[in-house]
């Protein structure tokens, strides 16, 4: 099979980001003695300064890891939770049906800080400073700005001259867009940075400092300018200006934790996800949906049939169609039923030759309940063909996505990462701060009696969905990619791709993707289009027609268009491989 790059092969340490800085930053930390978290701590924040229209500082981060003693794969949950003011009360005030996807109303509490800070302090070796120099240098110095995030300047600039202004002084110094590959300097984060340093450093102790520096953006000065910024009001997507709900009580009662993982196992493969406040159980149903497919499920030189696809596509239906009625921060979602052999099998019970039309959740021990005006959202909005998590129109397509970044070290440490949100068309830049609150809040729906619905406290039901895969009960890969509510399908196309063709980690990236589009998009306006499938033109013209034939509303994404994974894994014999995507020629593995 033709691959863009060889799969990265050494026995040292293994970094693998969908930005080259960020996986060049965590190996650089592994050289200097540094483990796989104090990496990937070091890279996470480089891709706050590199790929500012797909994660900020002010956004959020899920992660699974495993540590060199325990072997048992462990969620770190680093999404804050909405405001104390969010009350659907307060938004059917305002006239709203659905939360703005920008501004400041959608803001949940930032938790990448809280998140990224715990994982370093309880798990890493080096110090914050040690790990921080590295975004700080950059946006200190500067750093070469890609295309693709001076296009996204450039689709919002009208935005921030007429409404937004402080990020107007950000991202167009002397009035115009920044141009692609000069460097971008961002001082005022870099003193924000500093400023949190300078706090951390005046206690003694490696951990005592990490923990002063989480007070100082919880309790200190980040909480008091995030509650005096929102009070302000800005335009967002309902076309109105509104304040903001985010306090600085709300940033102190809230911290990241620790979860335990979902696994589920498919012969000698388990699979490892966050839990049902993100949509991670969606690609452990699909994952066990296939399963029973699996002799209808075949390659060619890397390319899946079109009979695999279509099983794919269908099996994604079915169990985004149970995201949508079961999945949420409830502490009530029935998991054991929803990933039980029985109600699997019914499930696939319902797959047949031809693509179906209809959000089908099952019965998961009572009546399945979707939003009420699901069907005046079809093709409302941002229309077809949506590849990442859309927000604002018409003063420029404010779309954002995602990041995702995976590290392994000699010792046995395995940690992937999806960070996102707080991008710099998510919301207007806090001058003093120098970024922007997240807008996870647009996930959350008014109507009320939903799992996912809008409460004081709770998190949103997040895309954001890294993964771990266990082989014979050993972990082995970490693996990711951005991609919102097609996160958890371009992992599909990459577990078959490993899994069942036995692609190396490369080769498994490269391979043909798709997605569908048939069921409510996660993000305002929270449009979908029943029928319709993404591909990629590489699965070939036959194929499309076949899946044409089938019933499936096909469109033709481009021959290198969907999916930005990354991936590393470690065997028992202490090798270590790395791979990433070539699409937007942008993410990269390092490693030796």
């Amino acid at each position: 099979m033709f691959t863009t790059r060889p799969e990265l092969k050494g026995t040292f340490g293994m970094v693998a980001s969908t930005h080259w800085l960020a996986s060049s930053a965590g190996m650089a930390v592994l050289e200097n003695g540094g483990n796989a978290f104090d990496a990937a701590v070091a890279a996470g924040f480089v891709l706050q300064v590199a790929e500012p229209h797909m994660c900020g500082p002010g956004g959020q981060v899920p992660g699974i890891f495993v540590t060199a003693k325990d072997r048992t794969p462990r969620v770190l949950a680093g999404q804050g939770v909405s405001p104390a003011a969010a009350t659907p009360e307060h938004f059917a005030g305002l006239g709203l049906d659905l939360i703005p996807g920008s501004g400041l109303l959608p803001a949940t509490v930032p938790g990448a800080w809280d998140g990224w800070l715990l994982l370093l302090r309880d798990h890493g070796t080096k110090s914050l400073r040690e790990v921080l120099r590295y975004a700080i240098g950059y946006a200190r110095n500067g750093i070469p700005l890609s295309a693709q995030v001076v296009d996204k300047i450039g689709t919002v600039e009208r935005l921030f001259r007429e409404h937004w202004t402080s990020s107007a002084e950000l991202w167009l110094p002397g009035g115009k867009p920044p141009v692609a590959g000069e460097l971008h300097r961002y001082p005022v984060l870099a003193d924000t940075w500093e400023r949190l340093l300078a706090e951390a450093e005046s206690v003694r102790g490696r951990e005592a400092q990490i923990d002063a520096a989480r007070r100082a953006w919880s309790q200190g000065f980040i909480a008091e300018a995030v509650d005096s910024f929102s009070r302000k009001a800005f335009l967002d997507d309902s076309r109105r200006e509104h304040a903001g709900l985010l306090t600085g009580d709300d940033l102190a009662n809230w911290s990241a934790t620790y979860e335990d993982a979902l696994i589920v196992d498919v012969g000698e493969w388990s699979l490892a996800k966050a839990g049902a406040w993100t949509q991670g159980p969606a690609l452990a149903q699909q994952v066990l949906l296939l399963d029973g497919f699996r002799d209808q499920l075949s390659y060619v030189d890397g390319v899946p049939t079109a009979r695999t696809v279509h099983l794919a596509v269908e099996c994604a239906k079915l169990a985004f169609a149970d995201r949508e009625a079961w999945y949420g921060d409830t502490g009530e979602v029935p998991l054991d039923v929803l990933l039980s052999k029985t109600y699997t099998d019914a499930r696939r019970a319902l797959i047949t030759d031809e693509a179906s039309f209809e959000l089908r959740p099952g019965d998961a021990g009572g009546a399945a309940k979707l939003p009420a005006m699901l069907d005046e959202l079809k093709g409302r909005g941002t229309g077809s063909g949506a590849v990442g998590e859309p927000t604002l129109e018409e003063l420029g397509l404010n779309r954002g996505d995602t990041v995702h970044l995976d590290v392994v070290d000699a010792a046995g440490n395995l940690v992937s990462l999806t960070p996102s949100g707080g991008w710099l068309q998510s919301s207007p830049t806090i001058p003093e701060l120098g970024f922007c609150l997240d807008s996870r809040g647009q996930m959350f729906w008014l109507e009320q009696g939903l799992p996912n619905s809008l409460r004081p406290g709770k998190r949103p039901r997040i895309t954001l969905s890294p993964s771990m895969a266990l082989r014979h009960g050993e972990p082995v890969v970490a693996f990711g990619t951005p991609g919102g509510d097609q996160q958890d399908q371009w992992q599909t196309c990459f577990w078959l791709a490993h899994t069942v063709a036995g692609l190396n980690l490369q080769e498994a990236i490269d391979a043909p993707a798709w997605h569908t589009s048939a069921f409510p998009s996660s993000f305002y306006p929270r449009s979908w289009t029943p029928g319709e499938i993404l591909v990629e033109s590489r699965l070939g013209k036959s194929t499309m027609d076949e899946l044409t034939a089938r019933g499936h509303q096909v469109v033709d994404a481009g021959p290198w268009n969907l999916g930005r994974l990354s991936a590393v894994s470690r065997t028992g014999d202490g090798l270590l491989r790395a791979a990433a995507n070539p699409r937007g020629m942008q993410g990269y593995a390092v490693g030796r």
